[in-house]
């Protein structure tokens, strides 16, 4: 199923692998492929919240994410085709690092002041460069790491997106009280060239086969391998149901909490400052966890606690502007939330033959992230339609479908877990 012929070994605890320059290299990776994220998604809502834009014109503009969606079109033309000079994966990194600095440099010199067309065209050019970049890194983070090593990838490169998020987006609405939105927009910009450094240094992953010899093989030739495969229609549907609630739940997460009364700041310095702690702890357990659970019992487990978080954000509607509630509840969700995510990473890898890694990766982690990046707008119909108390009733009922599915498929996914190694 993997393409790859590595022994079975014991997986190499968290702290001995960080100290692994692969794993570390899949860390600090992990920051560039988190920072422009939040730049398309929570930090830019808070920026059109600021501008007056109603809750459904916000859900309605969170569709420029389907860029993340739609990236496995692409994604071939990066599997055939290489840039000089980095390596076949490196290369393609480089380029889409300066070019996304570049792009939110514009994006904060226009502002939706000068026109909400313009600048949401401006918010999709950094969407689809954002995910050109995802497919880079994920096919690199594959192609490098033994068998043995994709729990400890997993975890770090976890580690590395939630850190990089939460600057995204704590760090941007804290500097945008202080300085504004063009400012703060010129600053991730910068963050994003000097990330150029990470990877000038990371190694390149060692050829394990050839590249496609045509555009048409790096297309055909995948599909065919990964749709062959018994059970994988079933598979796929698994993969998009089992974050739908998680996903429903946050999308319009920054509005809900302005909604309620809390301040741009204190939703950067307290919301997301126990983000990152709950994230970052989250994804450490989860990936020790996963190592005495295995993937179904992860997936299972951390799937039904997710659901139950969702219910934390239903008490902070009923509680009103309550610090202790609100920081209780991002707390349990991220927490576990990460713990998820984890778990959803090592599915994915372990989904992907490594001759294909760009074009099956890009795929599946494009199906996993479907939900949050098409609940949007309902997402803002149905707050404004219903109050966020129901809302987020519903977003726990909504997370039961992926978790039947999974328990369906359990012997389907204990076998992949084992030919995986």
């Amino acid at each position: 199923m993997t393409g790859r012929s590595d022994p079975i070994a014991a997986p190499p605890s968290l702290w001995a692998s960080l100290g692994n320059r692969r794993i570390a290299a899949v860390l600090l990776m992990g920051l560039a492929s988190g920072l422009p994220y939040n730049l398309t998604d929570s930090t830019l809502q808070a920026w059109l919240k600021d501008g007056g834009i109603s809750n459904t014109t916000i859900g309605l503009l969170s569709l420029v994410g389907l860029a993340y969606t739609v990236k496995p079109l692409w994604a071939p033309l990066l599997d055939r085709y290489a840039l000089p000079g980095l390596g076949r994966r490196r290369g393609w990194i480089l380029f889409f690092q300066v070019a996304l600095a570049a792009a939110l440099c514009w994006m904060a010199l226009h502002g939706p002041e000068r026109g909400l067309a313009p600048f949401i065209a401006l918010a999709l050019l950094v969407a689809v460069l954002s995910a050109s970049q995802d497919i880079v890194i994920d096919a690199w983070r594959t192609d490098l790491v033994t068998a043995a090593e994709r729990g400890p990838a997993a975890t770090g490169a976890n580690l590395g997106y939630r850190a990089s998020s939460w600057f995204a987006f704590s760090g941007a609405l804290i500097l945008a009280d202080l300085a504004g939105w063009r400012v703060t927009y010129l600053v991730m910009a910068g963050c994003m060239l000097a990330l150029t450094l990470v990877t000038f240094w990371a190694p390149e992953p060692v050829p394990r086969a050839a590249p496609p010899s045509s555009l048409a093989e790096a297309v055909s030739a995948p599909l065919r391998q990964m749709l062959g495969n018994p059970g994988m229609p079933q598979l796929l549907v698994a993969l998009v149901l089992y974050k739908v609630g998680d996903a429903f739940a946050l999308k319009l997460f920054t509005p809900f909490l302005m909604d309620v009364g809390f301040s741009k700041t204190e939703i950067g310095a307290v919301t997301k400052t126990l983000m990152l702690a709950a994230s970052v702890s989250g994804a450490v357990v989860g990936g020790v966890w996963m190592v005495k659970l295995g993937l179904l019992r992860a997936l299972l487990l951390f799937g039904f606690l997710q659901a139950l978080a969702n219910l934390g954000y239903m008490a902070v509607a009923l509680a009103g502007k309550d610090i202790t509630v609100m920081a209780v509840a991002v707390f349990v969700d991220n927490f576990v939330g990460a713990m998820g995510n984890t778990a959803l990473v090592v599915f994915i890898m372990a989904l992907c033959d490594m001759r294909f890694s760009a074009f099956q990766y890009a795929l599946l982690s494009a199906l996993a992230v479907l939900p949050r990046n098409v609940l949007g707008a309902p997402a803002g119909f149905l707050s404004d339609a219903i109050g966020w108390p129901g809302f987020f009733l519903i977003t726990f009922f909504t997370a039961l479908p992926g978790l039947f599915m999974v328990w369906w498929l359990r012997e389907r996914v204990t076998a992949l877990e084992k030919a995986a190694g």
